[in-house]
Formats: C-alpha cells, structure tokens, sequence
C-alpha cells in the first residue's frame, strides 16, 4: 500500500499551464439557471408557442389550450423563465404578456457556439 501511495503522490498533471478556466463562473452559473429553466417540456412548448406567434408575445390564456394545462400551471412556468432571465414580462391591465428576453437568448447561443461538439 505505502508503494502506491508513494506513487500516486508522484504523478504531476500531463500537461500543466496556467490557463484560466474557459468560462467564468458567474457566467456558467448563469447559463446553468436559464438551462434548467429550459429542462422541461412544457417549457419548451411555451417557448415554441410565443416564437411562432404573430408578435411573439403571448398571455396565460394563449397557453392555456394548446397545452391541455392549467392557468396556474402555466402561471408557474412562465414564472421560472421569467426569474431564469429567458423570458421577460410585461404588465397590461390585469393581463400579463410575455415575450423571449433576446439578449439572454443571445448569451446563450453564444456559449452554445464557443463549446466545440
């Protein structure tokens, strides 16, 4: 035991530098959230509805129906991708619109365009 441990103390990296890491980590934190903000189907229909609609916006009611959900349901959604930064709200009357927040749409392609696949 003592002759792999004595081992294993000797082994350096393969190839050491001093390169930062290739993201900072408030933006990897950033773009985890709007990430798990995205990981869910539902979210995904709704972002797909409001893209495709005539001014890419749209309200609770718009989404209701297609969805087979809830107002509140829906509500709770909008919600988590509105505090994730990837959609943004805007306040009518008592009808809240809601539309893609692009300079968030933005960072994320572009991180999606800095990872080599």
């Amino acid at each position: 035991m003592s002759r792999i441990l004595t081992l294993s103390s000797q082994v350096q990296a393969c190839c050491p530098t001093n390169a930062e890491p290739a993201i900072a980590r408030e933006t990897a934190s950033e773009i985890s959230g709007m990430l798990k903000a995205l990981a869910d189907p539902n979210r995904l229909q709704i972002l797909a509805i409001i893209s495709s609609s005539e001014d890419q916006e749209v309200c609770v009611c718009d989404l209701t129906e297609p969805l087979n959900l809830t107002q509140p349901t829906v509500s709770h959604h909008l919600a988590k991708m509105v505090s994730a930064g990837i959609l943004e709200k805007q306040k009518r009357g008592t009808w809240s619109w809601y539309r893609l927040n692009s300079s968030a749409w933005q960072e994320l392609a572009g991180f999606f365009q800095f990872t080599k696949v």
